[in-house]
């Protein structure tokens, strides 16, 4: 028998229990699943990207040069293959994370950053430094950011009319980015002839000539910002509530807002600078977690992983496809998200068609 006062906790369905010492913490078991199926999946597409290319390098050798043993192959594997490879892992996993929690804020699936106009100001700001001379790599990610903040807080000011509107925010996201496009293109017009045809192969979102001093630089930054993901983790869950609920809780819902969409931001400008924009991958990781993994919130971790699995393989068949002609990463996702948006709009239209008839018929 349960001695008087003793609470008993009540484990929601779907969630299993897991323990580390004292804490306990509660998993979905689903969403579990998913994500170490992506992570296997994750492990098989690296495998195949280094030992793939325009010479097979068998998986033994591979092995060789990821443990530091002497190989022949250290200069394809080591050198060129796996900090191309490194980099993708990393532009894919934030941009999955920022479109997430931009999703998440804003409740509307079109609210990717490479749509609302954030990787549109990350590049504006980008191209604008390449032109004044700021070639290296190795610092586009951080000159990025200071793009996508303000981008960022364009939108969300002119958005704001006592609340934030999930279609008006998105509207107004699609016109800042028309805009900055406009002015993207008038700094590579302005720009040397050489500095405007690397700046065009960089905004069409390519991995191609990245390397450790790229990979460096975004894995760092990542790893400082690995503690505000744990806590964006946890507040998917409030922000996910209705307004009333959360402020019944207690919860300061615009201070959450605001935290969740400035990680978005700041880890989508991160992942343009590193890669370009690489188009479609923050719309298309999220909600493809969220689809397979049938939880109220969108799982960050999947969505990390599925977007480090989308750049990865698009990389892996831009460089292959129609070898000896290497594409951009970015040619290949585009490919396949902007179907996938035509099919969002047209499907969230005749939802809200069908709700329109239902309410008048009622």
């Amino acid at each position: 028998m349960k001695e008087a006062g003793e609470v008993r906790r009540v484990r929601p369905a779907g969630y299993a229990v897991l323990r580390a010492g004292r804490a306990r913490f509660l998993v979905h078991r689903r969403a579990s699943v998913v994500a170490a199926v992506c992570a296997v999946l994750l492990a098989a597409s690296c495998l195949a990207y280094l030992c793939v290319g325009e010479t097979f390098i068998g998986p033994a050798e591979v092995f060789k040069v990821l443990t530091g043993q002497p190989s022949p192959d250290e200069l394809v594997v080591g050198t060129l293959r796996e900090p191309r490879m490194v980099v993708g892992l990393l532009v894919g996993a934030a941009f999955g994370i920022a479109g997430a929690l931009i999703q998440t804020v804003a409740r509307n699936p079109l609210a990717s950053p490479d749509i609302i106009g954030i990787s549109q100001g990350a590049s504006a700001v980008t191209v604008a430094a390449m032109t004044f001379g700021l070639s290296s790599y190795a610092y586009l990610p951080y000159v990025s950011v200071a793009g996508g903040v303000v981008a960022a807080a364009l939108v969300y000011l002119f958005a704001w009319r006592g609340g934030l509107h999930a279609t008006r925010f998105v509207l107004i996201g699609i016109g800042f980015a028309i805009a900055l496009r406009s002015v993207t293109t008038l700094f590579m017009t302005k720009g040397d002839y050489l500095v405007a045809q690397q700046a065009q192969i960089w905004m069409t979102g390519s991995l191609n000539g990245r390397g450790w001093a790229e990979a460096r630089p975004l894995a760092w930054a990542l790893l400082i910002l690995l503690p505000c993901v744990a806590w964006a983790a946890r507040a998917q869950r409030t922000v996910s509530l209705d307004d009333d609920t959360a402020t019944a809780l207690g919860v300061r819902l615009g201070r959450v807002r605001l935290g969740l969409v400035a990680l978005g931001v700041v880890l989508a400008s991160l992942a343009t600078g590193a890669a370009g924009p690489v188009d479609f991958v923050a719309l298309l990781a999220p909600q493809i977690a969220r689809r397979v993994t049938r939880t109220a919130q969108i799982p960050l971790v999947t969505s990390a992983l599925l977007g480090a699995l989308i750049v990865v393989v698009g990389d892996l068949l831009a460089r292959r496809l129609f070898s000896p002609t290497e594409l951009p990463v970015g040619v290949l996702t585009a490919a396949v998200g902007a179907p996938y948006l035509i099919w969002l709009i047209i499907r969230s239209r005749a939802v809200r068609t069908s709700s329109a008839r239902s309410g008048g018929t009622a």
